[in-house]
């Protein structure tokens, strides 16, 4: 259902917008606090205010030049409505003023190839330099017009409970246009955004929301019945309760976090999933004794490490405006040190998968050719031959996922053995 365009629905998006531009807090849980705030917003009020704002983070350099010289947050959703969503000035006629007409008209008929390239890719300048280094020019500009576009919504079967084939088949009798994701063979992808939080399939712990690329990092780490694993950077557990089930809800999986609000979140996703073999617990930090008990002894460990999110940028688009050249090399000092302590928890012949949802070399390749620089009882296990063993086709010795051409977020991952 397509939500009433009114001025008072406007007038939401500004509110949001104009709290959103401060940057002091991710944009997610900024829209998610004014909705708990304005109940009276019914689901396609909220769904048209949530992709406004958010097409504004996505396109926001592309956006102010084409406010000639008059920015303000009222200019800024008015091009967007106009440019992104190709909305006409009769549409936008409930709120558009008489003397914003000619400039919208303008506005709209701007063409990209008047911007500076960082612009017409909507990048900051520091990031555009960064992945123009490492893509190129041409590629950079689609890989930037991938990280443009909203993600698909994608979800992953909990094999515990059911089966991909029976989810698909239920929301099939339901008119919910679900797919079988291309690349793991837990996902299921969905047209459109329904409302899932009250649905049976949820509840009763069918499914939970994940990316799909996002899924193949479990796989890569392949965990065996009854083996001890370690989601080092667990989070709310979305790729806790993936290995858990591919654990056959065997053995013992420990989640650690260093935050107690993540953990909290998954609580209420464990009961649902129906796993008895995870354990989360938050820890201090990478030298924690929790970490120190586990020394030599550890299966596996999977290292999400904490990184810039720059290849979240199609769900989280403010990313690229709250991160910074500064704050990425304080991040690599932080995964290295992770990476270094997951290495000290596994047994010989044991496993480490080092990933991250980011797309720059610093905290990808950089950290792995270091890491095993200074680890020579480690190799690098091409991770196209791991995934082939679930059935996944990836090329490559290392993974690499890109929107533009998995339609997935940007994933790295590499496969770390040990020697036995």
């Amino acid at each position: 259902m397509k939500a009433r365009f009114t001025p008072s629905l406007f007038a939401h998006a500004e509110a949001v917008l104009n709290q959103l531009l401060r940057f002091d807090y991710p944009a997610d849980a900024v829209v998610s606090h004014y909705f708990r705030d304005h109940r009276e917003l019914g689901h396609a009020d909220r769904a048209f205010v949530a992709e406004t704002v958010f097409a504004v983070l996505r396109r926001g350099r592309s956006l102010e030049a084409r406010c000639a010289g008059q920015l303000s947050d009222r200019r800024l959703l008015l091009a967007a409505l106009a440019v992104t969503r190709n909305w006409t000035q009769r549409e936008l006629a409930p709120v558009l003023k008489a003397s914003e007409e000619e400039w919208l008209a303008a506005a709209k008929s701007m063409s990209d190839a008047e911007f500076a390239p960082a612009v017409r890719c909507d990048l900051p300048d520091w990031l555009y330099n960064a992945l123009e280094a490492q893509f190129g020019v041409e590629e950079v500009v689609k890989l930037a017009q991938g990280l443009n576009q909203p993600a698909p919504l994608d979800l992953r079967v909990n094999t515990v409970k059911t089966n991909r084939d029976a989810v698909i088949a239920q929301f099939a009798a339901e008119d919910i246009v679900a797919v079988p994701g291309p690349l793991s063979p837990t996902a299921v992808r969905l047209r459109g955004k329904p409302a899932l939080a009250k649905h049976p399939l949820f509840l009763s712990g069918a499914f939970e929301v994940q990316d799909e690329g996002s899924q193949l990092l479990g796989y890569l780490l392949d965990p065996k019945r009854g083996e001890m694993v370690v989601d080092f950077c667990a989070g709310a557990g979305g790729k806790t309760l993936l290995l858990g089930a591919l654990m056959k809800n065997t053995g013992r999986l420990y989640a650690y976090d260093v935050s107690d609000k993540r953990l909290a979140r998954l609580k209420p996703r464990l009961a649902r999933s129906g796993l008895s073999n995870v354990h989360p617990a938050r820890i201090e930090h990478e030298r924690d004794t929790k970490i120190k008990r586990l020394a030599g002894k550890v299966d596996r460990v999977l290292v999400d490490a904490p990184c810039s999110g720059l290849g979240t940028l199609r769900r989280n688009p403010d990313l690229k405006w709250r991160q910074s050249e500064a704050s990425v090399t304080e991040l690599t000092v932080k995964q290295a040190a992770i990476l270094d302590a997951a290495a000290k928890m596994v047994r010989p012949g044991g496993r480490v998968v080092y990933a991250t949802c980011s797309l720059l070399t610093a905290e990808n390749d950089a950290i792995i050719d270091a890491f095993l620089a200074s680890h020579p009882d480690f190799t690098l296990t091409p991770a196209s031959a791991v995934l082939a063993r679930h059935g996944i086709e990836m090329a490559g010795d290392i993974l690499r996922l890109l929107p533009h051409l998995h339609n997935t977020d940007g994933f790295f991952a590499a496969v770390l053995d040990k020697k036995a």
